[in-house]
């Protein structure tokens, strides 16, 4: 219940619950204290007859710095043979990337055996290529290699730096920016956070964004980032940065020169088919429960399949034809069509497209 459906006898009990939630989490010493003095100006305000739309801001501040991970981080994984088998296991071919990653965890693995206890400090790597090339896999492995949470922060469409940095706590519709959003989501404070598409921001938004993520970039700055609602430093610099795009014609200079650019090459035909065969069927058919018995799909459909509408440098296309295809298998098996489904040249009209 808000508070402002909150009757003024109620709303003393309401300031009694804020300083219990107040007193039972992990917070720097100084906002406890900061948050405490406007939990108790609140309860000033309202003896004397205040607007109850301020308990309702306290309250979702109070809600929001109480969930942030001020203290709390993951122990990470460097075993770097275990990141090349996991590599290996989900990404075919790429070894120039692949290498390129290990050289980066490897970095991270020297840091944290001569100060176990220290901050990793490592390049924000920056994967830059055409639709479905495999960059946002790259940084899914970073993370589940190193034992890390990730969290994505999608920049297509982002109109304004507000987004990212947050609003002030001034009416009951402010709220954090996506950054904070990401850090309470992971439940850590030291997350991979994936900047995704950086290129695809408003134009008329794009250069308060790239200001804002020159701080977010910079470790001379980020170890106390700023949101305007949270109004307290959070350190960011146990975070890892990974960042992606299409192209880099619209990243500010001062933002690529914090990044450690990877340009992600496009698939060949048999790439695609050896892709296709090996990572993208198998996962849809282990998420829709169908077996190896139920569905084969005939090398002569696969050399079709990869080019439906002409070439195309990612996989995209053929992630969304085998989709399909395995939708319709499973509409057939469970509809009483058939147990079993072999894919080749005379029958695969019937389930591609």
């Amino acid at each position: 219940m808000s508070a402002n459906q909150t009757s003024p006898q109620n709303s003393l009990s309401e300031i009694e619950k804020l300083k219990v939630q107040l007193q039972s989490a992990v917070l720097p010493a100084n906002l406890h204290d900061k948050a405490l003095q406007q939990i108790e100006r609140i309860n000033l305000t309202l003896k004397y007859g205040g607007s109850l739309t301020q308990l309702d801001i306290t309250a979702k501040y109070i809600d929001w710095i109480t969930n942030l991970p001020w203290e709390k981080k993951t122990e990470d994984i460097l075993d770097i043979n275990k990141a090349k088998v996991f590599l290996d296991q989900n990404h075919y071919g790429l070894e120039p990337i692949k290498r390129r990653v290990l050289e980066y965890l490897s970095v991270l693995a020297l840091q944290k055996q001569r100060a176990p206890t220290g901050t990793l400090h490592a390049p924000n790597l920056f994967f830059v290529g055409l639709a479905g090339t495999g960059k946002t896999t790259f940084a899914k492995s970073i993370a589940e290699s190193m034992g890390r949470k990730l969290v994505r922060i999608p920049f297509g469409g982002l109109s304004s730096a507000v987004d990212l940095r947050g609003q002030s706590k001034t009416s009951p519709e402010s709220e954090p920016g996506m950054v904070m959003k990401a850090l309470r989501r992971a439940g850590t404070k030291n997350p991979v956070i994936l900047l995704d598409e950086l290129d695809r921001c408003t134009p008329e938004s794009r250069s308060s964004i790239m200001g804002v993520l020159i701080e977010l970039l910079d470790p001379g700055q980020n170890a106390a980032y700023t949101d305007y609602f949270i109004d307290y430093p959070f350190d960011l610099s146990q975070c890892l940065f990974v960042a992606t795009a299409n192209n880099t014609n619209s990243i500010a200079t001062a933002v690529m020169d914090r990044l450690e650019l990877i340009q992600m090459p496009s698939y060949n035909d048999q790439d695609k088919i050896e892709i296709g065969k090996r990572f993208v069927l198998p996962r849809f058919m282990k998420e829709s429960g169908l077996t190896n018995e139920q569905l084969k799909i005939e090398d002569t459909v696969w050399a079709k399949m990869v080019r439906p509408l002409g070439f195309e440098p990612g996989i995209r296309s053929l992630e969304r034809e085998i989709e399909t295809i395995v939708r319709k298998i499973a509409y057939k098996i469970v509809s009483g069509q058939g147990t079993s489904f072999v894919l080749n040249d005379e029958n695969m009209r019937e389930f591609v497209g």
